[in-house]
């Protein structure tokens, strides 16, 4: 891509772009089931997180589905978020193992149920990837 293109490329085109990369069809899925209750949601959900904050070239998509996923897993009430961002760990090379490792480290700071949860829902997202070859 061109300078010039990326400079007339909108937030929404290149949040597009970087959501499909990333999340694939769960992405895609999350941004049409708010199309009929929240629209602006959706084209927001696009445009900052994935067009402003995950396509800036300072941190790889790797470490920021590191970072994602450990936040979701301290949280400890996002289970449907953390399991897309499993997914998309998974998308942009994160092994399995990697992603244990997360988990595990969220026990140290944010405690055995927020680690356990994040485990189970690892389990869940790698069956399904099993499942989906």
């Amino acid at each position: 891509m061109t300078v010039q293109n990326a400079l007339q490329e909108t937030r929404f085109e290149r949040g597009s772009r970087a959501l499909a990369r990333i999340d694939g069809a769960g992405g895609e899925t999350v941004v049409n089931a708010l199309a009929d209750i929240a629209p602006d949601f959706a084209r927001y959900l696009v445009e900052f997180p994935f067009g402003d904050i995950y396509s800036r070239p300072e941190l790889g998509l790797r470490d920021r589905e590191i970072a994602t996923i450990a936040a979701l897993a301290a949280m400890g009430n996002a289970a449907p978020q953390l399991k897309i961002h499993i997914e998309a760990g998974l998308n942009v090379g994160l092994s399995r193992v990697e992603i244990v490792e997360v988990m595990m480290q969220m026990a140290v700071y944010a405690g055995f149920p927020a680690a356990l949860n994040g485990l189970f829902a690892a389990k869940e997202v790698f069956a399904e990837h099993e499942i989906a070859g």
